[in-house]
């Protein structure tokens, strides 16, 4: 049977074997980690009026690193991953065609 994508809409890699699931941080869906639109943020523990309070004292207040997953029906519903038009998808940058001329040729 044909396969819509050439990688199957993962980012595993030739024989990668099992991946391990995460859970979408809005609807919860087990997902698996390489289909998952992976984000990472960086943000205050401490909410903003206090934060400012606590800054003007002298304290210094770390960042912490959130790493976020959702699934691809949510990330594209909330607008984290836009939908290319239909004449942008199958487009190939010039260099990743160039490299394919070359291997193809053996120069």
């Amino acid at each position: 049977m044909p396969h819509k994508r050439k990688n199957r809409g993962r980012k595993k890699g030739k024989d990668a074997g099992h991946v391990k699931y995460v859970h979408c941080t809005l609807c919860h869906a087990r997902v698996p980690a390489d289909k998952a639109v992976k984000r990472v943020y960086w943000g205050s523990p401490i909410a903003g009026a206090i934060a400012k309070e606590l800054t003007s004292q002298g304290t210094l207040i770390t960042n912490e690193r959130r790493t976020v997953y959702y699934c691809i029906r949510c990330a594209m519903f909330h607008g984290i991953v836009k939908i290319r038009p239909r004449d942008e998808r199958k487009k190939i940058p010039e260099e990743i065609l160039e490299k394919r001329f070359r291997s193809i040729l053996g120069a």
